[in-house]
């Protein structure tokens, strides 16, 4: 039920163009707040707010290599985005996204040493794929493991899966799978050149991975939206108590919301190793976990608005690398913009009132 005052016999058609307004503004005013933030701290630095502006799109977009590494970046942020979908729509807190990728990575990497070269290539990129997946599922399911049989919360189950992720790509990387005779950050010893998904015109950009991330979106966008399976976790969602009743086992949505956000981000780190650092490093998920969680609360959840904030958020850390060059600025002002972005989307009025709970895809 909206909260917007009308006036006494105000007709329901004056009503609704006014209600779609406020909701426009509300939607646009953590927007504005959070470019105001910025445009004062670079005021404070002595920085043109306009000039860090050029810079950062020159920083994105200004060649083709730039763009596309901005369209490399976002394939996995709507990979791993999308499987937020799944444990955000069934109210889960989930912020192991991380390790799921992280793992995903491990997993690929393990499959790639274990079968190449006793198989042909393109089955081992197949087979790596699919351990990722499978190693996302793996450290999603005993996430919700935790959340649902030893009542550890999300939050802190993810977290602590994260740590233990990236525990064990330190171990592998300076243990067993160290380079022959040394062992440093720069990781395990590169893939062989058969297993590198193919590239766009020598740049960044894997075909594969972009087409993975778009169709990963929209596919959870049809779930959500068009099946039963989403109706379930939308009721487990909005009141677990209320679903068991109506015969929808609260546990077992949780379970799957969590194995299937295993499962894309699992993918998205096996495409990290094979189509972008092409080894494992201590650094695989470059921290885009926790960006496409960024990602998903700013969109409020909604499918719709994923794939525009991702793509905005991916131009944002690619044209960041810009600043330092052209006007001596630290790069981590993309971060400034990217936290005071979602702390005022968590601020604003619709999701004080509970309203984020709500979505629809």
């Amino acid at each position: 039920m909206s909260s917007e005052p009308s006036a006494p016999g105000e007709p329901a058609a004056h009503r609704a163009p006014r209600r779609g307004a406020v909701s426009l503004l509300l939607r646009l005013a953590p927007l504005a707040l959070a470019f105001a933030l910025v445009a004062g701290l670079c005021a404070l630095l002595g920085a043109s707010p306009a000039a860090v502006a050029a810079g950062l799109w020159q920083g994105a977009f200004g060649s083709t290599d730039r763009a596309a590494r901005v369209l490399a970046t976002l394939a996995p942020l709507l990979l791993c985005g999308s499987g937020l979908l799944f444990t955000f729509r069934a109210g889960l807190y989930h912020l192991g996204v991380e390790g799921q990728l992280v793992l995903g990575a491990v997993c690929a990497t393990g499959a790639a040493r274990a079968l190449w070269p006793h198989l042909p290539a393109g089955a081992v990129v197949a087979l790596c794929v699919g351990a990722g997946a499978l190693g996302g599922v793996l450290w999603g399911a005993l996430t919700g493991a935790l959340h649902t049989r030893v009542r550890v919360s999300e939050i802190f189950a993810g977290l602590g899966m994260n740590f233990v992720a990236q525990g064990l790509v330190l171990y592998l990387v300076f243990g067993p799978w160290k380079r022959p005779g040394v062992a440093s950050m720069a990781g395990t010893e590169p893939l062989d050149g058969a297993l590198w998904l193919s590239t766009l015109g020598g740049t960044d950009l894997s075909p594969v991975a972009l087409l993975l991330g778009v169709l990963s979106l929209l596919g959870t966008a049809v779930v959500l939206g068009r099946t039963h399976l989403g109706l379930r976790l939308r009721a487990v969602g909005l009141s677990p108590p209320a679903a068991e009743v109506l015969g929808v086992l609260a546990a077992r949505q949780v379970l799957l919301a969590f194995a299937v956000s295993g499962a894309l981000a699992g993918i998205a780190g096996a495409l990290q190793v094979l189509g972008t650092y092409h080894r494992l490093i201590p650094s695989i998920s470059s921290n885009l976990g926790f960006l496409s969680l960024l990602v998903v609360m700013l969109a409020g959840r909604r499918a719709a608005l994923v794939a525009p904030i991702a793509l905005f958020f991916s131009a944002l850390n690619v044209g960041s690398l810009e600043l330092p060059m052209t006007l001596g600025l630290e790069s981590s002002l993309a971060g400034v913009l990217q936290g005071a972005l979602v702390l005022f989307a968590l601020l604003s009025p619709r999701v004080a009132r509970g309203g984020g709970r709500r979505e629809v895809v």
